[in-house]
């Protein structure tokens, strides 16, 4: 697994990237995949532990030890094949997953965790690059038909998946082009969509069709929730178009706050803002948009989408831009020995707030000012303390007294989370619903994955909730393997 000494020899080594300075003036990705010579040495870092609890801390299993070992020896054709053994879209995890199999490694006790997320990120960027990622359709057609409800990183590996069993897989997108929050909840300085793009080629050059702009449901979402479809397709008519229907819709309804000024022209979900730049960027002329050019900005929810904003926000040429979380400041150092292998609770600076941002902890947003013309124009916030409740152990937020104050806010970005599914499609089908609002449905047993409708499925944030990229990956794989079962009584597919 690497060079035997080689976590002795070689330190772990950060991808470079672009100075904040430069970036912040374009909408590109500025982190480099390692050369050669360098995804060399960090595969090298792989010890041979015995355990490795890099594959348990991965959500997909990645075969983790087995891919450094061949990079460490020049092999990428078997890395890449290694790798997406487990894995559908690397290029994803490798660009924008927090890594917990990182928090994992073994070498993370004392010492600098290895590489992996460099690493898959290396290996896929070089398969691109030598032509190593070809189509795989499959070698004979069973005739079932199978619709996917949401193109998303569960819907698209769910998709593929079946796709290459031999199914007729009809993915169906209510936005205008796929890839759910990939395609408009993650800014393209994290995420260039020509990777999308052209998974998207692959998998219709394996037999994957591709409807954009078609809602599933009867009324339109909610507030908060981006859809440009122009057309509606009811879950019964479907139901009888398709052998099998997966629901792979995402958790999509934004955590609200409603304090009073919430009705202020200027106080925004950050899945309304977030879209509208990709959409530019992608070259779409988007009426009316949200801009943080010339203004103070204040994102709440510290967050991944939180820092998303704050990194629009900048490229916008905002004036100031503030991050709240309502949370304590973690520490700056996690007790490793205490929390490995388990992802750890800590600090973490993400590039945006290495561009420029404030940020404030323990505080609680009271209410929103604004003009005479209905415009927010300031924010009253106060700090808080959490305190264990005597009566129930639980811990409860208390406003610490005399702590109120007010700053000028004229762009305020909800960024708190999403807390469940769009309501209506799961009603729409009549899905049961969890304690949560997700969709019913376990992970195992002989009704894996599916829900109390028959041939009705659901994997991804729209079962589990609010989660990474890499478990929606996980979930649609599993998924795709136990509506195969379904179909044929048996199936191939991997787990």
């Amino acid at each position: 697994m690497g060079k035997v000494t080689g976590f002795l020899e070689f330190e772990r080594l950060q991808e470079a990237s672009e100075a904040a300075q430069e970036r912040v003036h374009h909408y590109r990705e500025f982190v480099l995949h390692l050369s050669d010579k360098e995804a060399q040495q960090q595969g090298a870092r792989c010890m041979d532990c015995g355990i490795p609890f890099c594959q348990s801390g991965c959500p997909v299993n990645n075969i983790i030890p087995d891919w450094n070992d061949l990079v460490y020896r020049g092999n990428w054709q078997l890395a890449i094949d290694t790798l997406h053994s487990t894995n559908n879209f690397p290029e994803f995890t490798g660009r924008i997953c927090p890594a917990p199999c990182e928090a994992a490694c073994t070498l993370n006790i004392n010492n600098n965790a290895v590489g992996i997320k460099s690493i898959e990120h290396a290996i896929i960027d070089k398969a691109w690059e030598l032509g190593l990622v070809v189509p795989k359709p499959p070698s004979h057609k069973t005739g079932r038909k199978v619709a996917v409800v949401g193109s998303g990183p569960a819907g698209m590996a769910c998709a593929q998946q079946l796709a290459r069993a031999g199914h007729d897989v009809t993915v169906f997108e209510k936005s205008d082009r796929i890839g759910g929050l990939l395609r408009y909840g993650i800014p393209d300085f994290k995420l260039e969509k020509f990777h999308i793009d052209r998974r998207v080629e692959q998998m219709q050059a394996e037999g994957v069709t591709f409807r954009t702009g078609v809602f599933i449901g009867k009324d339109a979402p909610g507030p908060g929730v981006n859809n440009w479809a122009k057309e509606t397709i009811s879950p019964d008519d479907l139901q009888k178009q398709f052998d099998a229907v997966v629901l792979t819709g995402g958790a999509e309804q934004p955590r609200d706050l409603p304090v009073p000024g919430r009705e202020l022209k200027g106080v925004h979900f950050a899945m309304e803002f977030l879209p509208q730049q990709n959409k530019v960027v992608a070259g779409d002329k988007v009426a009316k948009q949200l801009v943080a050019a010339g203004k103070n900005v204040v994102v709440i929810g510290g967050g991944d989408t939180g820092s998303d904003c704050v990194g629009t926000s900048n490229r916008q040429g905002a004036k100031s831009v503030t991050q709240f979380e309502l949370m304590p400041r973690p520490p700056e150092q996690e007790n490793k020995p205490m929390v490995w292998p388990h992802w750890p609770l800590k600090l973490r600076t993400s590039s945006s707030h290495e561009e420029g941002c404030e940020r404030d902890w323990s505080v609680t947003t009271k209410m929103f000012k604004g003009d005479a013309k209905g415009n927010v124009t300031a924010l009253v916030a106060a700090r808080v303390e959490w305190q264990k409740d005597e009566a129930t152990g639980q811990m409860k937020m208390v406003e610490v007294p005399g702590s109120e104050w007010e700053m000028p806010a004229d762009l305020v970005l909800f960024a708190m989370g999403f807390v469940a599914p769009v309501g209506n499609v799961l009603e729409a089908f009549g899905v049961e619903k969890d304690p949560r609002g997700n969709a019913k449905a376990t992970t195992d047993g002989d009704g894996c994955y599916k829900t109390n409708v028959e041939k009705v499925f659901a994997a991804g944030d729209m079962r589990r909730g609010q989660s990474l990229v890499v478990w929606a990956i996980r979930e649609g794989r599993q998924c795709a393997h136990a509506v195969d079962e379904f179909l044929m009584g048996g199936s191939k597919l991997p787990r």
